[in-house]
C-alpha cells in the first residue's frame, strides 16, 4: 500500500512559479507510475502529467506542456511538479496519485493524496 501527501501549494501571481511535492510511504514507491491531476471548481478532474518508475519517460497534457515538469527521487520517495509561467486557469486542487501502469486515466490510479490548493491570481 502507498500513502501520498502533497505539499507546496499556495497563492501566486500569474507568470510565477510553484513547486509541488508528493511524499510517499511504502517500500514499493519506486515501482509505481506517479502522476499529477488537478480539479478546478465545477470541473472534472483532469490529467496533468505522469512519470514512469525510472523517471525515463514522462507524459504531459498539452495544456501545461512546456510549463510544467514532473520529476521523481526514488531515494526520497518523492515526486515533484515544477510549475512555471502559471496562468489563472491553472487554479485548481492538485493531486498526486500512483498507478501500476503508465496511463492518463484517473480510474487506473490506485492511491491518491489529499490534494493541495494552487491559486493563480491575474
Amino acid at each position: 500500500q502507498v500513502q501520498l501527501v502533497e505539499s507546496g501549494g499556495g497563492l501566486v501571481q500569474a507568470g510565477g512559479s510553484l513547486r509541488l511535492s508528493c511524499a510517499a510511504s511504502g517500500r514499493t514507491f519506486s515501482s509505481y507510475i506517479m502522476g499529477w491531476f488537478r480539479q478546478a471548481p465545477g470541473k472534472e478532474r483532469e490529467f496533468v502529467t505522469a512519470i514512469t518508475w525510472s523517471g525515463g519517460t514522462t507524459y504531459t497534457a498539452d495544456s501545461v506542456k512546456g510549463r510544467f515538469t514532473i520529476s521523481r527521487d526514488n531515494a526520497k520517495n518523492t515526486v515533484y511538479l515544477q510549475m512555471n509561467s502559471l496562468k489563472p486557469e491553472d487554479t485548481a486542487v492538485y493531486y498526486c496519485a500512483s498507478a501500476r501502469v503508465a496511463t492518463m486515466r484517473d480510474v487506473e490510479y490506485d492511491y491518491w493524496g489529499q490534494g493541495t490548493q494552487v491559486t493563480v491570481s491575474s
